[in-house]
């Protein structure tokens, strides 16, 4: 195993203490594995005969937990010609827009020349958005997603319930998520629109889920193999289970309906080289697939009182 290089964002939007990335990389590192990190920056394609890209070394050290990180920094810089020895880790936060997209193609383009390896691959990235993803599954969450109000109105008299969940289809970290009361229809619709002309375009509506309250599973894999899931415990009175917002988090144990569920999924995307995927599961139904760039390893790494990047590092072929 040689050669591994981190695509990331900068460090400074970064929360160093608590980054999956920088976990396994650093992980990675102190088990003597090649290990470096590349910024937005610094990344390029050409299909000249040289391509050196400038990437970093870096050092840092784990709390006594063994999960978050104590410490982290960068610590000189290298230039590497990028070939079939190289493993690339696409690790740039979404939202998935036109940028995030420029980067995929880049990477599938330095794929076919270069002959690296990228997990996750781009194209399944690509071909994968991480809601409609969980949509597709049998007896999954009754959800609408488009821009149209007739249409809408049709999707309603579908589904039986109190309230509704408005939220775009491409952002993260509970960003943009709505709870509107379905009662009055009026608001209910003005709400819809607004939404679809915030976004400009398709939105997704689905019956909001009481359970929340009482929490939502996150389950990380990898290569198909269940690392560890955790029950993220939103604030009192509120309905976002996000760690970032404030919530609460503690070891969990998936059931086997939604261990089989999630195992089904990754076998899915193991056939497009997606290894890493992080589920959200409410009761048994999975309400999203990360695969962009999942995250919380460090938190179920702490819950499970292990280093799960050591599971990762296991893992990788």
């Amino acid at each position: 195993m040689s050669g591994h290089i981190f695509l990331i964002d900068p460090l400074e939007k970064l929360v160093p203490t608590k980054d999956s990335t920088l976990m396994l990389a650093l992980s990675m590192m102190d088990r003597g594995i090649e290990v470096y990190l590349l910024f937005e920056k610094d990344f390029y394609f050409a299909n000249t005969d040289k391509t050196p890209l400038k990437v970093f070394t870096f050092s840092g050290a784990f709390e006594e937990s063994g999960a978050y990180l104590k410490n982290f920094s960068l610590e000189g810089e290298k230039w590497i010609e990028p070939g079939n020895q190289h493993t690339f880790h696409m690790r740039l936060d979404p939202p998935f827009d036109s940028r995030y997209l420029r980067y995929l193609w880049m990477f599938k383009s330095m794929k076919e020349l270069r002959g690296i390896k990228v997990i996750n691959s781009p194209e399944g990235i690509m071909l994968h958005n991480e809601k409609l993803l969980a949509y597709e599954e049998k007896d999954s969450l009754k959800s609408f997603v488009g821009s149209g109000e007739v249409e809408f109105l049709k999707y309603l008299e579908q589904v039986e319930c109190q309230d509704l969940i408005l939220k775009p289809m491409d952002l993260y970290q509970g960003i943009g998520v709505e709870k509107v009361s379905r009662h009055d229809e009026t608001k209910l619709i003005e709400a819809f629109n607004r939404k679809v002309e915030e976004f400009k375009g398709p939105v997704i509506a689905q019956p909001f889920v009481k359970a929340v309250e009482s929490g939502e599973i996150r389950a990380s894999f990898f290569a198909g193999v269940e690392l560890g899931s955790i029950l993220k415990i939103p604030p009192k009175g509120d309905f976002l289970a996000n760690i970032a917002q404030g919530a609460t988090f503690e070891a969990t144990t998936l059931n086997k309906v939604q261990l089989e569920r999630c195992k089904g999924i990754c076998e899915r995307l193991m056939r497009y080289d997606v290894p890493w995927v992080a589920f959200d599961i409410l009761g048994d139904q999975i309400s999203e697939v990360n695969v962009t760039c999942p995250g919380l390893l460090v938190e179920v790494s702490k819950a499970k009182n292990k280093n799960l990047a050591l599971d990762i590092i296991k893992l990788l072929k």
